[in-house]
């Protein structure tokens, strides 16, 4: 007997990057409502246009720490949320060493939400909005501030990641669909009548001779 979270229409992987301290895990709990710190991933089902996605969302459990971040850990991963700390801008100037490590280990097509968290500190903020902005933007990726403490933003972080990945399935889907109708017609034609009429003259070659 399945449960119904074991019911659902697509399964993605997204994991969670950025450096120690920044508030990965609390992002995680907060989302899943999971009440232990330092797992490894967790799940959350959401409704998108009436399918049932389900999200597996993986913790780094502070590996990043060592630098012991392996490729097993971007396997498979359709999504990835890169975190860091709005009031210390190290962790944001890191961004672009994380950035480097997903385009190496990570799907070329992964979709990346750029997560300033920690939004409740704005009175200690280091990293300006304006200035991360024009990064995602220049990177091709969506931005978001959230707050794990006070839940700010992090229902709509997952939310959006999760939306988008699956329209982008979808789509790809749907495209794969219409190749796939049209290509029985067009195997079928090349085959037809050349072999026959090809043949033909051969054997009354032969019986002439």
């Amino acid at each position: 007997m399945g449960t119904r979270d074991d019911e659902y229409d697509y399964l993605f992987k997204v994991v969670l990057i950025g450096d120690s301290g920044v508030g990965k895990s609390n992002l995680l709990s907060r989302f899943t409502r999971n009440d232990t710190i330092g797992v490894e991933f967790a799940t959350r089902s959401i409704q998108v246009d009436g399918k049932t996605i389900k999200a597996q969302i993986w913790d780094t459990a502070g590996q990043e720490r060592y630098r012991a971040i392996t490729s097993a850990y971007y396997r498979g991963a359709v999504g990835a949320l890169l975190v860091y700390d709005i009031a210390k801008h190290l962790t944001y100037e890191n961004v672009e060493r994380w950035l480097k490590e997903l385009r190496d280990h990570a799907d070329s097509n992964i979709v990346i939400m750029l997560v300033g968290n920690k939004s409740d500190l704005r009175h200690l903020r280091a990293v300006p909005t304006d200035e991360v902005r024009a990064f995602a933007e220049k990177n091709g990726l969506s931005f978001i501030e959230t707050s794990a403490l006070d839940s700010t933003n992090v229902e709509a972080a997952f939310q959006t990641i999760l939306t988008e990945i699956y329209r982008i399935v979808s789509q790809k889907q749907m495209s794969d669909r219409r190749e796939n109708d049209m290509s029985p017609s067009n195997n079928v034609v090349p085959i037809h009548v050349p072999p026959t009429t090809e043949n033909k003259p051969k054997v009354q070659c032969c019986q002439n001779i």
